[in-house]
């Protein structure tokens, strides 16, 4: 059952209206008509529905609320992703696969080692880009959210938010004594938790920001031989 995200002001006495990008979605790549089933997830609450298609037009779609259903699509543990920023469209294969594995949020990093390099301009593109494949694949993977894909930031930058996490994790391919499943280990007992997670572009993480990080409090891990 194809899902769609709302908000609480498109929700209104157990009728949904739909519209924006959604409805040409509904009516022309779905080809939805009267009476077929979607699933509504109010991204505000986090609440779910399957509802019926009362009426199609070229602006709006409007539904009625059948039932609430359960769902448990998000995590007790939430996971932001620091990627640092790889060459031509990896980008959106990681965002991807990473949305539909549940992160929260996924920051792209300038490091010293990407070898794409982007002006203002073209951040801008790329940032709404990555943003309406993350809404594509949370709809696709049935989540509850749609996970945001923030401002391409610095590593300075990143640093200064790391003690918003109870964990930062630094993935590192010269590390060869700490490793990830040990450092989960402690936290097992956590009912809730807040992780980031540091990976490099294709040339890995230099050691001077490696240092850097970890001054602020990242951790440095292996993730194997492999």
């Amino acid at each position: 059952m194809p899902k769609f995200f709302v908000k609480n002001d498109q929700i209104d006495n157990g009728k949904v209206t739909i519209n924006g990008e959604d409805v040409n979605h509904i009516s022309n790549v779905l080809r939805m008509k009267k009476n077929d089933l979607i699933n509504i997830c109010n991204i505000e609450t986090q609440e779910n529905y399957i509802a019926n298609i009362t009426n199609i037009s070229k602006t709006e779609v409007i539904c009625n609320i059948l039932e609430k259903i359960k769902s448990n699509a998000e995590s007790n543990v939430e996971v932001d992703i620091f990627q640092g920023l790889p060459k031509s469209d990896k980008m959106e294969l990681i965002i991807q696969k990473s949305v539909e594995l549940g992160v929260k949020k996924i920051i792209p990093v300038e490091m010293k080692r990407c070898v794409v390099k982007l002006d203002n301009k073209d951040k801008i593109k790329k940032v709404e880009r990555w943003n309406k494949i993350a809404e594509v694949a949370a709809k696709q993977s049935g989540r509850n959210i749609i996970p945001i894909i923030d401002n391409i930031k610095n590593i300075n930058e990143i640093s200064n938010k790391f003690d918003e996490y109870d964990l930062v994790l630094l993935c590192y391919e010269n590390e060869k004594e700490v490793f990830l499943k040990t450092v989960l280990k402690q936290y097992k007992n956590y009912t809730h938790i807040k992780i980031a997670v540091i990976v490099g572009p294709e040339g890995g993480i230099d050691i001077s920001e490696v240092m850097h990080m970890q001054q602020y409090g990242a951790k440095v891990i292996s993730l194997g031989s492999r």
